[in-house]
Formats: C-alpha cells, sequence, structure tokens
C-alpha cells in the first residue's frame, strides 16, 4: 500500500469513531458563541463554512480512496470463489468451458494495488 492509502485508512477510522464526532459537535458549540467577538455576521458565518468547507472537500477524498480499495479488494475475493468453484466443477476442465463461464460469471481481471 502507498503512503496515501495508509494514511487514507488511519484517518477513516479515526473520523469514523464517536469522539470525532463528539469533537465536531464541539467545534460547532464553540463557534456558535463566538458571533460574540466577531460582530460581523458575514465574517462568523464565513468561518465555520470555509472550516467545514475545506474538512469536507478533503475527507471525501480519503473515503472515496478507501471505497475503492474496498471494492477491489470484494471484487478479488469474488473472483478468488469463483475460480474455486470452477475449479470443483468437472464440467469446467477445459480452458474454454471455464473462459465462456468467467465471462458469463462476469469475472473482472484487474490488477491489485
Amino acid at each position: 500500500m502507498s503512503i496515501f492509502d495508509r494514511f487514507a485508512d488511519l484517518t477513516g477510522r479515526w473520523v469514523s469513531q464517536a469522539w470525532f464526532f463528539s469533537f465536531c459537535v464541539l467545534l460547532v458549540l464553540i463557534w456558535a458563541p463566538s458571533i460574540l467577538v466577531l460582530r460581523d455576521v458575514d465574517t462568523w458565518q464565513l468561518v465555520i463554512n470555509t472550516a467545514t468547507t475545506i474538512v469536507t472537500f478533503l475527507l471525501v477524498a480519503l473515503v472515496q480512496n478507501q471505497s475503492t480499495r474496498a471494492d477491489a479488494a470484494t471484487q478479488q475475493k469474488l473472483n478468488a470463489l469463483i475460480e474455486a468453484t470452477l475449479d470443483q466443477e468437472p464440467s469446467a476442465r477445459s480452458e474454454t468451458v471455464r473462459r465462456q463461464l468467467r465471462e458469463a460469471i462476469g469475472v473482472e481481471r484487474r490488477e491489485s494495488s
């Protein structure tokens, strides 16, 4: 796995915990009364909008990375199960029949990352 993949895994595990959600709620609770300090409603809204937009943008990229790798891993497992099943099927001894069954089932051929 690449450094980014490892970072995405670690971050995904980190942000999916209850304490991270609690931290986000706390951040909003701290932001809400900051109107008393900032005084300008536009600046007050800009602060929370900018912060949440940046965090959302970055987390979407990380979650997409995790999702793509999870999908690929699931597909590899399905392919392995199909191949094991074909190995047990007497009618699938010839390579031509195996190829036709793979095409009919929809076995995907992808290189793992």
